[in-house]
């Protein structure tokens, strides 16, 4: 599954939840996959973070010069 459809699963399991029409059971198998969703969304995020390289110049050779992405408040 992709992120984008993890990400909507995961926002169709928080509407349900927030309702408080499902029964103790239901709520807690939903719980357990939106736990599951949300770990596998941080896990591709963080891959994608490590991934993305900000261009800062180019050397004498002509070769890109770039640094590790670091998020806002790091």
């Amino acid at each position: 599954m992709d992120f984008e459809k993890r990400l909507n699963r995961l926002e169709e399991i928080v509407a349900k939840m927030e309702t408080g029409e499902l029964a103790l059971e239901d709520s807690l198998k939903l719980f357990e996959e939106g736990v599951k969703l949300s770990r596998e969304c941080n896990a591709q995020l963080t891959e994608a973070e490590q991934k993305v390289k900000l261009l800062l110049g180019v050397d004498a050779s002509g070769q890109p010069v770039t640094s590790d992405f670091v998020a806002q408040g790091e």
